[in-house]
């Protein structure tokens, strides 16, 4: 036999709001140890062209689909500067290529902290001379000290050609996404 407790909000010993309900099944997180924020994603709108070929080129994710605490930077710097220390589950999903060519030799992607190379994912197809697919993932588990650790990504294409380069974003932002969240509870 089980019991049901009917509650609209949830205090702790200080009368703190931990948790509130409306009564509908909506439930507000109240406690910052609680919500895995601060958090963002972007993605890249529309081409980015122009890039050097075997070059690592900051990618330009220019359009925010959310952004919990402001604090992802759209428009200058295209990184993630949290406000609060933590672990961050990070992701990275670039899409580039030289455009006219099918076969590239690398491709990869990097997620630089502080302007070093933090992880990168790539894929060399140098030796076997058949090419490869243009898109890579790169994700991490980061640690931030939340007031001036940032992190932002890169993008490296080449086809030997010495030939431009682009960044293939998209108006649904279904080609080259950027986001974080800091993990609860590690």
């Amino acid at each position: 036999m089980g019991s049901i407790i009917k509650v609209n909000e949830y205090k702790d010993f200080g009368n703190n709001a931990i948790m509130t309900s409306d009564g509908a099944g909506n439930v507000t997180v109240n406690a910052a140890g609680l919500k895995a924020t601060p958090a963002f994603e972007a993605y890249l709108s529309s081409t980015q062209s122009g890039v050097t070929d075997a070059t690592s080129t900051k990618v330009q994710f220019d359009t925010e689909v959310f952004d919990t605490d402001g604090c992802y930077d759209n428009s200058t710097n295209y990184r993630f500067t949290p406000t609060t220390a933590g672990k961050y589950h990070v992701y990275f999903v670039f899409v580039g290529a030289v455009a006219g060519v099918s076969r590239l030799s690398q491709i990869a992607g990097v997620i630089r902290k502080n302007g070093s190379v933090y992880t990168e994912t790539a894929i060399d197809n140098r030796s076997d001379g058949y090419g490869l697919s243009s898109a890579v993932t790169s994700i991490s588990t980061i640690d931030m000290n939340g007031s001036s650790d940032y992190v932002e990504c890169y993008g490296y294409v080449n086809d030997n050609s010495g030939s431009t380069v682009n960044f293939y974003g998209d108006a649904a932002g279904t080609r080259c996404v950027f986001g974080a969240a800091r993990l609860i509870g590690v």
